[in-house]
């Protein structure tokens, strides 16, 4: 019988890094971490990477553990990374108990990673409820038929009650949802890691510090 195959073995020869990398200058980094943000998501986009506004959001549940999982950006203004959920769902519930959160952006096709950490706000009614209404329609009526991460007899019952608030929504326009929120992570701390082929990664870390931001190199 031969030696069952090991995950190390599997991984080990994966290549990490593409060949070729953007550079970057932490010494020529702007006074604020929303600017170079929005610089490194633009040629993000110009490089073609894939969904460059997927991050990994992270919360902690009422037992205290960890709770990771990936949404989409879906604004970032000067208060901060704005994603959405439904308040009823597990990140919406963690996100109102304890209004603190991580963002993990990952681009592996050029080697970067930004993560942010800071508390959480809500957005107002007409906020939520404008974000709402640029979701497509069947987006829509999977928050309004509710549920979310709910154990589920078959998907018979799932495409049942989506149907029937398509057809809701299709009979009237302007339907809201009670729900569904946007949240709003203020930025405490924002690294921005790039990545080496060598291993001698460049880490760029802002601080809030008083009005303004401090900024530090970090060991790789």
């Amino acid at each position: 019988m031969s030696e069952p195959e090991l995950i190390r073995d599997v991984v080990r020869g994966v290549p990490v890094f593409p060949d070729e990398m953007p550079f970057f200058d932490p010494g020529a980094a702007p006074e604020s971490p929303i600017e170079l943000f929005f610089t490194w998501l633009r040629q993000a986009v110009a490089d073609d990477v894939a969904a460059p506004h997927a991050v990994t959001l992270s919360t902690v549940g009422d037992d205290g553990m960890p709770d990771a999982r990936v949404v989409i950006l879906k604004d970032l203004t000067q208060a901060g990374w704005q994603v959405a959920s439904s308040s009823d769902s597990p990140k919406g519930r963690q996100l109102r108990a304890n209004p603190a959160a991580a963002l993990t952006f990952f681009w592996p096709a050029v080697g970067r990673q930004v993560r942010i950490r800071g508390a959480v706000s809500i957005g107002t009614t007409e906020e939520n409820d404008a974000d709402f209404q640029r979701r497509h329609p069947v987006a829509r009526a999977l928050v309004l038929a509710g549920g979310q991460s709910e154990v589920m007899d078959s998907r018979r019952v799932l495409d049942a009650a989506v149907d029937e608030q398509v057809q809701r929504l299709e009979a009237a326009d302007g339907i809201a949802s009670t729900t569904w929120t946007v949240f709003t992570v203020a930025p405490d701390e924002v690294e921005f890691w790039q990545a080496d082929q060598q291993r001698l990664h460049t880490r760029l870390l802002y601080t809030r510090f008083g009005a303004g931001w401090r900024r530090e190199l970090l060991w790789p």
